[in-house]
């Protein structure tokens, strides 16, 4: 007859079950994983399959009662992290798609706002468009086997333990908030000077040339050149936004 005690049991799920657990949490808010149009199932499997990939890169972990309370702070630090590290990469999308808005309020396209969706909320064309661009950057770049490989790392850089809190006091997440602003801004710098250049000229035309109708012809050549800006601006986003993903990622390695 096959037998075996509590400690075996324990000595075999706790190498999967932490793991598991802290990847889960992870592409419950990844970027991309984390959308309405993938079924929680898929998530689920794809988090069990990688964290048995993983198997041979992970450090050892503790074997708890399942039942204890270490073993609830234990839980409660494997899902902040990765909701951290979810928290991180989605950081870097709303940085480019707040990029969009700018651009998008300087071309005058902002007033085209429609229901996305994805995220339950208003977006407008240039910020959905800019969005859309780098979910598919974000795949063909491998972003997420970065954060994958990021998130195998972490285990060596925050150890499974009952300290919850120590990764909060370490990396102090709620600050990267600031990097949404600087990325995105980054971002919009070179379209908002094209668009502030073409509003200077069309300006000096509405006082040199008085008789033409500065409100008929501005809106189509502020469209057009901020629709260029944009075009041009595409082939040399990836730039920024790798760099943008690996400083975020580097915090958990």
């Amino acid at each position: 007859m096959l037998t075996f005690t509590e400690a075996q049991v324990l000595a075999w799920v706790s190498p999967l079950l932490w793991p598991f657990i802290r990847m889960l949490a992870l592409f419950g808010a990844m970027p991309v994983l984390a959308q309405r149009s993938v079924p929680a199932r898929v998530r689920v499997a794809l988090a069990f399959l990688i964290t048995l990939c993983a198997q041979a890169s992970l450090p050892a972990m503790p074997v708890v009662p399942l039942d204890s309370p270490t073993a609830f702070m234990m839980l409660a630090q494997q899902v902040l992290i990765g909701l951290s590290m979810g928290f991180a990469a989605r950081i870097v999308f709303t940085a480019v798609e707040l990029a969009g808005e700018v651009i998008g309020l300087q071309m005058g396209l902002n007033f085209a706002g429609f229901f996305d969706p994805s995220s339950g909320g208003q977006t407008t064309a240039v910020s959905r468009f800019l969005g859309t661009t780098i979910s598919w950057m974000f795949i063909v770049a491998n972003g997420h086997l970065l954060i994958i490989a990021a998130l195998v790392q972490s285990f060596k850089a925050f150890p499974v333990s009952p300290e919850p809190l120590s990764f909060v006091r370490a990396l102090q997440p709620q600050v990267w908030g600031a990097e949404i602003f600087a990325l995105g801004l980054w971002i919009a710098l070179p379209v908002v000077a094209m668009l502030l250049f073409t509003n200077l000229v069309l300006g000096i035309i509405s006082r040199v040339a008085s008789q033409m109708n500065i409100f008929a012809i501005g809106f189509p050549i502020t469209l057009g050149v901020g629709l260029v800006g944009v075009l041009l601006t595409l082939p040399m986003m990836q730039t920024p936004f790798t760099m943008a993903l690996e400083k975020m990622l580097a915090n958990f390695q």
